[in-house]
């Protein structure tokens, strides 16, 4: 079984919210992870772009429907190859 790897991030209120990395997708060189609270609807995702500023690996949540659709499309390749 694999271990679950859960990422804490405070909300615009200051409070803590943890995440867990659902998926690591790479495309066109780009890195992106979908990330799923630990607490709430199952169903409830949100793909981010990693990308590196000053050195340090910097979480954009990915807002561009073109690119979130890539990266979902992705996604699904990766869970019907599993199966």
């Amino acid at each position: 079984m694999e271990e679950k790897v859960v990422m804490s991030f405070k909300n615009e209120n200051g409070e803590k919210v943890d995440f867990e990395a659902v998926a690591e997708i790479y495309l066109d060189e780009k890195k992106y992870l979908i990330l799923a609270p630990v607490e709430g609807d199952e169903e409830d995702a949100y793909v981010f772009r990693v990308d590196n500023e000053n050195d340090q690996e910097v979480l954009n949540l990915v807002e561009d429907d073109n690119e979130f659709l890539m990266v979902n499309k992705e996604y699904k390749k990766l869970l019907y190859n599993e199966q």
